[in-house]
């Protein structure tokens, strides 16, 4: 096996599958080469090929005109970058559930800096509760860099934070074209089943584990009734619902599960479930101009949310708030939303992002605590 492949936590079966030596990968880093590789990707499929790969969050800009001339220049990770596969390589899934087991107690990962001091994030806080005063949106999700070093292995970093922070839409993306991406994605996106069947299951709203069964039993209750989380997650499940419709039979598009409470090794997270019937032939060019990138990063309404981060973030957020999946010859999909996700530059470096959602009764201070217990998942694994 070469070192050319993409681990899923649960892939197409359900349990861990890699995708592993593609004959060939299709990537865009320049938006005049998005619509091409999205055409590719769709005769690909028709081909009877499988997909596995990425899609970064400035793919975003590309789709939007409106976006188009925002679109960062300094950026690390294509736009999109999808391996071309025969299908799901069972040897390459044990071959490297093996070595991740003997390279994990060599991972190491210093304690993340954030970019952003409080007061730094309470300035760019202002402005957004401004525009939300004025109008503009009802919610913008606002995020900001964070910095680290690690030890030992890509492959050994995974499965040690696997192994301590299980969640459902995990990867670990080595392809070869860009970063290696770490991803501890406890959201779905969205995925399709052979009949057409969509679902999205969009994640606003968090609150940090107790210290004792009865104090996190009180934190579940807070979650799952504060009228701030419902209202900050009834949001974005409108917006999807909204993005879902573009490509859904009429009538179908259903809401059957709200307000869920999610508990994962550091924190609590409020979801829901969006699902709807695709209409037919819905191509992979469709489904990325409809629904990309997912509107619990971004904000309500999505363009004018967007236009803002552009204007406040400090840095491309690149696979960040983007996209980690596969696609099936049969038309099933599956693709995470790339949050808790580590990206692995040069010399051991380490760049994440954290953030969240503002509305208007948000305060600067406790979403400023909140972002920074997002990261603490990485502390599973943090040097003294």
């Amino acid at each position: 096996m070469s070192e050319s492949y993409i681990l899923f936590d649960e892939g197409p079966d359900g349990g861990t599958q890699a995708f592993a030596d593609p004959e060939r990968l299709i990537v865009a880093w320049e938006p005049e080469e998005v619509a091409d590789a999205l055409n590719a990707m769709q005769k690909a499929r028709a081909d009877g090929k499988w997909l596995a790969g990425t899609a970064s969050y400035e793919l975003g800009y590309v789709l939007e005109p409106k976006l188009l001339p925002r679109l960062p220049k300094n950026r690390h990770t294509p736009l999109i970058c999808f391996g071309v596969f025969d299908g799901p390589d069972a040897n390459a899934a044990r071959s490297l559930a093996h070595r991740g087991r003997s390279e994990q107690a060599d991972a190491k990962l210093d304690a993340p800096t954030p970019v952003w001091s409080a007061d730094e994030y309470e300035a760019a806080f202002g402005t957004v509760k401004d525009y939300i005063s004025a109008g503009d949106f009802y919610q913008t999700n606002l995020t900001f860099p964070m910095r680290s070093k690690y030890e030992g292995s890509a492959l050994g970093l995974y499965t040690a934070l696997r192994r301590a922070q299980p969640v459902k839409h995990g990867a670990l993306v080595h392809l070869g074209e860009g970063p290696v991406f770490v991803s501890r994605s406890p959201e779905l996106f969205f995925r399709v089943s052979a009949e057409g069947v969509i679902e999205t299951r969009p994640m606003k709203g968090t609150v940090r584990r107790g210290n004792s069964q009865a104090e996190d039993d009180e934190l579940v209750a807070f979650l799952g009734s504060d009228p701030k989380n419902r209202a900050e997650n009834l949001m974005i499940v409108d917006l999807l619902r909204n993005d879902i419709s573009r490509i859904a039979k009429v009538g179908s598009v259903k809401v059957p599960e709200l307000f869920t409470v999610e508990t994962y090794a550091t924190v609590h997270q409020m979801t829901s479930l969006v699902r709807a019937e695709l209409v037919d032939d819905v191509t992979v060019s469709d489904m990325f101009h409809a629904l990309f990138p997912c509107g619990s990063i971004t904000g309500a309404p999505k363009i004018r949310a967007m236009e803002v981060i552009n204007d406040l973030e400090v840095e491309a957020r690149d696979i960040y708030c983007g996209s980690i999946g596969w696609i099936a010859p049969d038309g099933r999909s599956s693709f995470n939303v790339a949050i808790r996700t580590l990206t692995l530059l040069d010399d051991d470096a380490v760049s994440l992002n954290v953030g969240g959602g503002v509305v208007y009764d948000s305060t600067a201070a406790s979403e400023y605590e909140e972002a920074l217990w997002k990261a603490r998942y990485t502390k599973l694994l943090q040097t003294d």
